[in-house]
């Protein structure tokens, strides 16, 4: 067998249909179905040859793209970086196993990873409360396991009149659209028998670099860019999961199997089934059996982390959906005991290259054989997108400037929004007269320009005694720290700095195109952001003060 990697680009979003939702709504699968790339490549074969319809008699069609045993269109996963550092094109993510467990109550953010344990090698009693980490992907970079998941849209459309582009009368039904956004890389593998299928094939991804895959092409979706076709890869340097068959894989007591795609099996009467394996059953699961008839000796199922997922389609040719099937989900582990034979190499190779169960020249079926071992703990983090290898370089002077300007502005709305929220809070109370809060509204607003916050503080300190004694007997309510007017105006404008009136300064940062502007950082500093908008503050709840009619 022979490799073809390539990244698809997305730039519409992309509507793979899978079957959640409501009748009156679509919703994208979380992937490039394999299904959907071999289609695409159909379609350039029949256009490069004049064809209508393809030959099925024909050899070379048949090998290209319907016999899964010479030609394998996986599934396109979300490529890891992105594919924007230079000199790492990134990886193929694969799904989240289901044996993957954390603690109920832990969330996954940018600051803080989350601990993760394996339950496939034996589940421990390190989680109080144990719950699925979900689905996504993931992928180790750089000595991490970081997790991934595709950005989505959603759009609402309605019904409407071909001829008059508009709804009429017993038209105008709402339809809602949630699909793959666009500017998101995915990374796809199709598997060949020979390398004259490679070169036909990689012609066909060649031909164009823009790709349209889909559903609702017409309106405004599924437009996509082929990138980074690789070399030729012979499969005894490659796997599916990046790790090689050694004695750490095959020197096991258990056999431990894990869906990389979905699993589609039949029964013994022929029916499309998704029961699990399990030592409670007295006929063996057709996943036993499939096993079985692979590796050549018993096997005797332990334990399971599985899910079923429905799998169906649209024939173009027919104009009309496939019959839907059931599958085993991508993720599930299976857990075997192995009987009185060992593992080779060589077995887990044939069954990792060419997949089990059917529709496998579609991206059903793959696996990876005794894949997982990881009995401790382990972090699994988001990947940081603040680094280089997410956000594109600024070529120019003036991409650069348009970047800075529009990080300051953002970062102004931020705290402009910041302090209004702080305003719909607070008010001031007491005893103190509206000469008394114009007198301050004025001098903040002297300041605000030069942002001297000394002026208020002269002010303050120069009260006569029946002023003073205003200031030290009203608050700002509510009240945390139960200082009086006087004591929290001092307290702001002696340590502008703090930004202690702020409760989200975590958020008041902006990154443009790794370009960053924050309240502390020098550029804050230099145009005395926390002075300003301490004094904008005081104005505000001065003036905001004079109108109330009680205090």
């Amino acid at each position: 067998m022979k490799i073809i990697t390539f990244s698809l680009r997305t730039q519409q979003p992309l509507l793979a249909t899978s079957f959640q939702g409501d009748p009156n709504s679509d919703v994208s699968y979380s992937y490039i179905p394999g299904s959907m790339i071999r289609g695409a490549v159909i379609r350039r074969y029949m256009k490069q040859h004049g064809l209508s319809e393809l030959d099925l008699a024909k050899d070379e069609v048949k090998r290209l793209f319907f016999d899964g045993n010479s030609t394998c269109y996986l599934n396109g996963y979300l490529q890891s970086n992105d594919g924007y550092l230079q000199s790492n094109e990134g990886k193929r993510t694969l799904p989240i196993p289901r044996s993957w467990f954390k603690e109920k109550n832990a969330e996954l953010t940018d600051e803080s990873p989350i601990l993760v344990y394996d339950f496939s090698p034996e589940r421990g009693d390190e989680l109080e409360n144990p719950k699925p980490v979900g689905e996504g992907f993931w992928t180790t970079e750089r000595g991490s396991i970081n997790y991934y998941t595709e950005k989505r849209r959603i759009n609402i459309h309605n019904q409407r009149d071909r001829k008059k582009g508009r709804s009429t009368q017993g038209e105008g039904e709402i339809f809602r659209y949630e699909a793959i956004d666009s500017e998101q890389t995915f990374q796809t593998v199709i598997l060949c028998s020979s390398e004259t299928d490679v070169q036909i094939i990689r012609d066909l991804l060649a031909k164009s670099s823009d790709i349209w895959l889909g559903g609702s092409q017409s309106a405004g979706y599924g437009h996509t860019k082929i990138t980074n076709i690789s070399n030729i890869i012979d499969t005894n340097a490659w796997n599916e999961v990046n790790i090689p068959i050694d004695d750490d894989r095959t020197d096991r007591e258990f056999l431990t199997v894990t869906l990389l795609s979905d699993l589609i099996l039949r029964d013994d009467c022929g029916q499309y089934a998704i029961i699990p394996p399990s030592t409670k059953h007295e006929i063996s699961a057709p996943l036993t059996r499939e096993l079985k008839k692979v590796l050549g000796g018993e096997i005797q199922p332990q334990r399971c982390f599985t899910s079923s997922t429905i799998i169906g389609g649209f024939n173009r040719k027919w104009g009309l959906p496939l019959p839907t099937v059931p599958a085993l989900a991508a993720g599930s582990v299976f857990v075997f005991e192995l009987g009185n034979f060992s593992l080779t190499p060589e077995q887990i190779q044939a069954i990792e290259i060419k997949g089990i169960g059917e529709r496998k020249t579609e991206g059903f079926g793959r696996v990876a054989i005794n894949w997982l071992n990881k009995k401790e703990g382990f972090p699994l983090k988001l990947p940081n997108k603040s680094s280089s290898i997410y956000s594109p370089g600024l070529q120019t002077d003036i991409s650069r400037t348009l970047a800075t300007q529009m990080a300051e502005r953002i970062l102004d709305k931020k705290i402009e929004q910041a302090l209004q929220n702080y305003l719909g809070r607070k008010t001031i109370k007491g005893d103190i007269s509206n000469t008394q809060l114009s007198r301050l509204e004025l001098i903040a607003k002297q300041a605000v320009t030069t942002g001297d916050c000394n002026l208020v503080l002269l002010l303050l300190n120069n009260l006569p005694p029946h002023a003073s004694s205003q200031f030290e007997r009203a608050k700002i309510e509510p009240n945390e720290n139960n200082y009086y007017l006087k004591q929290q105006l001092e307290n702001w404008l002696i340590y502008p700095d703090t930004w202690s009136w702020v409760s989200n300064q975590q958020e008041l940062k902006v990154n443009i195109a790794n370009v960053e502007r924050s309240i502390n950082d020098e550029f804050a500093k230099t145009n005395k952001l926390a002075e300003k908008y301490t004094l904008r503050l005081i104005m505000a709840l001065a003036k905001k003060a004079t109108k109330e009619e009680y205090r």
